[in-house]
């Protein structure tokens, strides 16, 4: 009997703390960023909301691929940027499966496709089949972002099985900001470039650009975000599973946010919380059924903190 009992008394001891351990896992909210800057502005909203709650935001700039499998693995446990359709290979790979968890749309009417700047456009590069037109001033270069990211794959796609007739062509990899660089220093030469061009982005307000038609199959025509969690976050921690739900933005409110970093020089999180005080009805919404960490309405908790 005595037996019994120190095993039961060890059996409860183990299942408080398994409970004290599931309820402080819900305490730091392990996010990702593929270093793009429209996710690094959604992050940091998230961020001083959680923060506001008395929640920890912890985020790890982490590959797209990366991303994914931190996901299916319990490594992160949430992504606001699952740009749909480009990522159509990792959700077919992982959410169609049921391994991570497409919680809600987050932002509607995207593009994210090849583009050109202007002066290419007005010399007839409208569509992708006119791309291989002008190969040689182009010097078959395509201009894309981190490698392993989808819309890279793509790309390679395109390359490998000649479509378009851009067979002989290379695809560039880089940072989002150096394929930037690269672009701009193209721009003052007057240069012919093509580079993977999305919105919500500064690049839209930075450079007079045109995105391409014709690449649809791969890209889609206009597309939409999602917030994907790790299975079964939802559920463990339902009140940071009720304010992920709740999030959404606009295209002006990322490429606000997005420019007052670039042009301000100041740090996402202080671009995000001067967004936020300046549009403070955001946060009905937001926080609409969200309490914080310790049972409190967040709504008042949040604007005291801001």
């Amino acid at each position: 009997m005595q037996r019994l009992s120190t095993v039961l008394t060890v059996g409860l001891l183990a299942l408080g703390s398994a409970s004290a351990y599931a309820e402080q896992s819900c305490d730091t909210v392990k996010m990702a960023d593929p270093g793009w800057s429209d996710i690094a502005a959604t992050n940091a909203i998230t961020g001083l909301l959680l923060d506001g709650m008395g929640y920890k935001a912890k985020v790890d700039t982490l590959a797209v691929p990366i991303i994914f499998g931190g996901l299916k693995d319990a490594q992160v446990d949430v992504f606001l940027g699952n740009w749909m359709p480009a990522q159509q290979g990792f959700y077919d790979k992982f959410v169609a499966t049921g391994e991570v968890t497409q919680l809600a749309k987050n932002l509607d009417g995207t593009e994210f496709t090849l583009a050109v700047p202007d002066y290419v456009w007005d010399a007839g590069v409208h569509n992708f089949a006119d791309l291989n037109k002008f190969a040689d001033k182009f010097e078959k270069k395509i201009y894309g972002i981190g490698s392993g990211a989808p819309a890279n794959i793509s790309l390679q796609d395109i390359i490998k099985k000649n479509d378009f007739d851009l067979g002989q062509w290379k695809l560039v990899e880089s940072s989002e900001q150096a394929m930037l660089a690269e672009v701009s220093r193209a721009v003052k030469k007057q240069k012919f470039v093509t580079f993977l061009g999305w919105t919500p982005h500064p690049m839209n307000v930075q450079l007079k650009m045109h995105y391409l038609k014709g690449g649809e199959k791969y890209f889609g025509d206009t597309g939409a975000v999602y917030t994907l969690t790790r299975k079964g976050y939802a559920q463990a921690c339902p009140n940071v599973g009720k304010l992920l739900t709740n999030l959404s933005f606009t295209q002006e409110m990322e490429n606000s946010i997005m420019a007052e970093v670039v042009n301000k020089k100041i740090s996402n999180a202080e671009a995000a919380k001067a967004w936020i005080k300046a549009n403070p009805a955001s946060l009905d919404k937001w926080l609409e059924g969200v309490k914080t960490a310790d049972g409190k309405d967040a709504l008042p908790a949040v604007k005291a903190k801001l």
